[in-house]
């Protein structure tokens, strides 16, 4: 059954050991992001806790960025911009389900619609972390059905991520294009209400919670 649930993509294949000594021998590697993961690596990391800290380009999402960044600081999830050179090429950001920190690469600020997808795509990974019964956990959740995923993200997931991965970033994907579903998962996550009172949860992910003693 565990292997319905999985840590987000990016973290489950970069939260790799760092070496004893912080000084990355080989930037934009496993290496150098697996350091700024485990916060061994600090330098040219910010943490960041309202739009204003992204650039006044963000201005025109302010409401849903103090939203989402808000709900992870009460979830207790830290989000950071961090030095291009801790993330392997390409990499606008991730979410360490294992540390619970939020990275963004700040290479790619002057790409303010971009980088607003990549926000609210990391922070459903936060939801869906929420959805598997606590965050203080190596698991993620599904909080939709897959027949809600629109099969031109489906596909562009596929074509994207390992099979596994497919349903929960798939899922990602589609909060990237809402202004409100990453806000809402978040809000539920970050309030004394557990995700699957408001999302109805699917069948795996309910005999998932009952199987762990979350819901009855």
């Amino acid at each position: 059954m565990k292997k319905l649930f999985l840590a987000a993509v990016t973290a489950a294949a970069f939260c790799l050991p760092a070496t004893a000594d912080p000084e990355v021998k080989t930037w934009h590697s496993l290496d150098s992001m697996g350091c700024m993961m485990l916060r061994e690596c600090t330098i040219g990391t910010d943490k960041i806790t309202s739009w204003r800290d992204l650039g006044t380009a963000y201005e025109v999402w302010d409401a849903e960025l103090d939203s989402i960044l808000t709900s992870l600081t009460d979830i207790g999830v830290n989000v950071y911009l961090a030095d291009e050179r801790y993330f392997l090429g390409n990499t606008r950001g991730l979410y360490n389900v294992k540390g619970n920190n939020f990275f963004l690469n700040r290479a790619y600020l002057s790409e303010p619609t971009r980088m607003v997808q990549v926000i609210r795509h990391e922070g459903w990974h936060v939801a869906q972390d929420c959805m598997a019964g606590t965050i203080d956990n190596t698991f993620t959740g599904l909080i939709y059905s897959e027949e809600t995923v629109p099969d031109w993200i489906r596909r562009g997931a596929e074509r994207t991520y390992p099979s596994n991965a497919v349903p929960f970033e798939a899922e990602a994907m589609m909060a990237m294009y809402s202004d409100t579903q990453t806000v809402e998962g978040l809000r539920v996550c970050a309030s004394d209400k557990k995700m699957w009172q408001v999302f109805i949860p699917t069948p795996r992910t309910g005999e998932w919670l009952k199987q762990e003693g979350f819901m009855n």
